[in-house]
């Protein structure tokens, strides 16, 4: 029969389980943190990230949203809160007990979420990889690149990571040999083989990613990986699009060094245009002319030569 559990063991077990949760709780989401839900304005009625002013219409909220506990109404009698209240509850800014810095979000006037959300606020560094936008210049919200780990805007997410595995060489190989690179960094966007991803006199633990030995961002097999190698098309390997933008000086298909004149789909202006295109029409009706003539020339040659075929039968 077992032993029957003391209180102190029953206390130890709730303890450990509570840790547990406190420590799942640090690795959720960034979209699941406070300072990082949507909300809607109560003014313009548009969706955006949890902040205290509207970035659309600048409109301060009148239900703020705590960016660290998310709680809207303070219901403690005795609890930590900076300013007592007492019996009565209170919501709005009577809740408000600072503005942080880094997310925009307002925060409570609880002890706790003032001294330890600007230093646990996951939008200390967040600005876009793409678009090199902070928190307070955007009103979406902030995402995190599922393949580099950058933080990337609302507006930015999906055209990132269609683009984020493609490596900054031509090749699949080793960035320090030739050998074919089997582990890819997608921070770094480089390929190493099995010598050079381990660094000489680090132990690394078995079953565990191996990290990059130049960023320290673990690595993923690239076999695993649908990687694609950086390429460039020159002059005519580019695709001959018929149709260009007028705004762009060199037009879609850019400018060819080494060749006179611009390359396929350039837009020339003014009277420079007219005057290309009026010299290659001359050219044209010069190069007809000229294959007119030499036909005229190949058929008179040709008739004089039957004309002295039938004098010589006659004969």
């Amino acid at each position: 029969m077992p032993k029957k559990k003391t209180g102190a063991r029953k206390k130890a077990e709730k303890q450990k389980e509570r840790q547990r949760g406190i420590r799942a709780g640090r690795d959720r989401p960034i979209t699941e943190y406070f300072c990082n839900v949507t909300m809607e304005c109560d003014k313009c009625k548009r969706r955006q990230k949890n902040r205290a002013f509207c970035y659309f219409c600048g409109a301060v909220q009148k239900l703020p949203i705590c960016g660290s506990c998310g709680k809207t109404k303070c219901m403690a009698k005795t609890g930590d809160c900076v300013v007592k209240h007492g019996t009565t509850f209170t919501t709005g800014f009577g809740m408000v007990g600072a503005i942080c810095d880094f997310c925009e979000a307002f925060v409570c006037h609880s002890r706790k979420c003032l001294t330890t959300h600007a230093c646990e606020c996951v939008l200390r560094e967040a600005e876009c990889i793409e678009c090199e936008r902070g928190v307070w210049d955007h009103g979406g919200r902030v995402f995190v690149c599922s393949y580099c780990a950058s933080f990337i805007c609302e507006d930015d997410q999906f055209e990132h990571q269609a683009k984020c595995q493609v490596l900054e060489s031509e090749t699949l190989k080793c960035v320090s040999c030739n050998k074919l690179g089997q582990y890819s960094c997608l921070k770094c966007k480089t390929c190493f083989c099995d010598d050079h991803v381990r660094r000489k006199g680090v132990k690394y633990t078995r079953g565990q990613p191996i990290p990059c030995p130049k960023c320290g961002y673990e690595t993923k097999e690239t076999k695993d990986l649908s990687m694609s190698t950086r390429n460039y098309a020159y002059a005519r390997q580019r695709n001959e699009v018929g149709d260009y933008d007028d705004d762009d000086d060199y037009g879609s298909g850019g400018f060819s060094y080494g060749t006179s004149g611009y390359a396929y789909g350039t837009s020339h202006y003014g009277e420079d245009a007219e005057e290309d295109e009026s010299e290659s029409d001359e050219e044209d009706e010069e190069e007809d002319e000229d294959d007119d003539e030499q036909e005229e020339r190949e058929d008179g040659s040709e008739v004089a030569k039957k004309l002295s075929e039938l004098k010589l039968e006659e004969s």
